[in-house]
């Protein structure tokens, strides 16, 4: 069939969960890449890759595209669903023998409701898409295609036998093909990478258990499958080959530095290729290994530090305590390695004491730059389940995760700690954390780089006091 996977449109500069975890509204515009449709698109021979929110398309300018396809498979999320299905059911209305099928964690957790919920919605992929995407596509039937989940002729809904995991990650095609096919590279940015950047992923799960992250608990697993070493570097060879414009490599696994040999092998091919790359890190990779990635062309580290209190990063299972991240984040002060923290208010244990206790801490260790969310208690999350279960969140309410502008807002309440309480410690801790003498110095030292920092910084500066003033409202 002639397919086209689809980032719907949806809030102004909300990416749509391509591959973040929090699905909002940035403190500055930044979008990653739909790696997810991505990787299916790929497997699809003549299929067009869509992404609307990063090319600014209206609903009525998407609507004309898609109508013209025979299946259209849209990724979405908790937040997002609603308006995925609005946008399903407009898009039905044109073409009614259009086939359209929905991917993402929220359709794996709840395949029926979210079956039920539109008419328009023909099926949904479960666990990992991309062979069932493909499979739907060459037009197999609906019965024999694993992890697929439709309705039948009566109304009710089929669930067929669970795909199994993809064992070789070398099967799989490069999505960067698909970028540069479909994509324009230089409408994706994120304020702490090199622009243009490009970001793929070397492998698939996470070993860690945080209660609260997405991905592990609902698609990928907990095993973590990778790429050989030589796949990755044939790929960003490509990248280089075929995309000369890219500054930046971006790996975006979830915990990139888990395999520390294999990480080390990477880092000596990029190294040899001689290409700038950053990627995600947990705050415990010893010194050796920050010094071999560092030697070569490391830039940057996404650290999620979560909190500066070790009981609330016991009640996560993030498996790390304070003084290691301290010790982590010094090593990497030392090398020179950037690092771009992560921090969430309002987890299981957290109190007015110890949201001052994390702005502190996260002064203390003083990252480049920084990113705070709230709790966001997706469906099929062990916080979900928790917090449903002590009376922290009605069941159900995780669909109110943003507002109509795309604001993250704060779902958990606790007995002393309200949702208000939770949702304008963001903005005392982005105040706390920027408006410091010695952080703004840093920051026009950087603009006094070059001409295009400047603007660049400039702008991020605008977006991010109006993102303070729209959270403060």
């Amino acid at each position: 069939m002639k397919t086209l996977f689809l980032q719907a449109p949806s809030f102004d500069g909300f990416d749509g969960g391509a591959g973040s975890r929090y699905q909002a509204k940035r403190e500055i515009k930044s979008f990653w890449y739909p790696t997810w449709l991505a990787q299916p698109a790929a497997l699809v021979p003549d299929s067009r890759l869509l992404d609307a929110p990063a090319d600014e398309l209206s609903v009525e300018q998407t609507l004309r595209i898609a109508e013209g396809y025979e299946l259209v498979v849209i990724h979405t999320s908790t937040p997002s669903f609603p308006t995925d299905a609005k946008f399903a059911e407009l898009l039905k209305a044109r073409n009614t023998t259009i086939l359209i099928g929905m991917v993402g964690a929220k359709v794996a957790v709840d395949p029926a409701k979210s079956l039920l919920a539109s008419a328009a919605i023909d099926f949904v992929a479960r666990e990992e898409f991309d062979y069932t995407c493909k499979e739907v596509a060459d037009g197999h039937p609906f019965k024999d295609i694993n992890g697929l989940s439709y309705k039948l002729a009566d109304g009710s809904v089929q669930h067929n036998p669970p795909r199994s995991m993809i064992e070789n990650m070398d099967d799989l095609p490069f999505v960067a093909p698909i970028y540069k096919r479909d994509l324009t590279i230089e409408k994706y940015f994120i304020g702490y990478l090199k622009h243009p950047y490009v970001s793929i992923y070397t492998g698939r799960g996470c070993r860690s258990k945080c209660t609260f992250c997405l991905w592990p608990q609902t698609v990928g697993g907990h095993r973590y499958r990778v790429r050989s070493a030589e796949n990755v570097l044939a790929e960003v060879k490509w990248i280089k080959e075929n995309m000369p414009e890219v500054k930046e490599i971006m790996f975006d696994d979830d915990t990139f530095t888990d395999f520390k040999p294999r990480v080390e092998e990477i880092a000596r091919g990029l190294g040899k290729l001689g290409v700038t790359w950053s990627c995600n890190a947990k705050a415990n990779v010893p010194h050796e290994t920050l010094k071999v990635m560092k030697e070569n062309g490391l830039r940057l580290l996404l650290v999620g530090y979560e909190s500066g209190d070790d009981q609330i990063l016991h009640n996560i299972k993030k498996g790390l305590r304070t003084d290691i991240a301290r010790r982590f984040t010094e090593d990497c002060r030392k090398l020179g390695i950037i690092i771009h923290g992560t921090f969430i208010l309002g987890l299981p244990g957290e109190t007015r004491e110890t949201i001052e206790k994390t702005i502190r801490f996260a002064k203390e260790i003083n990252p480049h730059t920084i990113q705070v969310s709230l709790a966001a208690p997706y469906p099929g999350t062990s916080l979900y389940k928790q917090a449903v279960e002590n009376g922290w969140l009605v069941e159900n309410e995780a669909v109110h995760l943003v507002n109509d502008k795309g604001i993250q807002l704060a779902s958990i309440s606790y007995p002393h700690l309200s949702k208000e309480d939770i949702y304008h410690g963001v903005e005392r801790f982005y105040r706390s954390f920027y408006f410091r003498p010695s952080k703004i110095w840093e920051i026009v030292k950087e603009m006094m780089v070059s001409w295009e920092m400047m603007k660049r910084r400039l702008r991020e500066g605008l977006e991010f006091f109006r993102f303070l003033h729209a959270h403060e409202s």
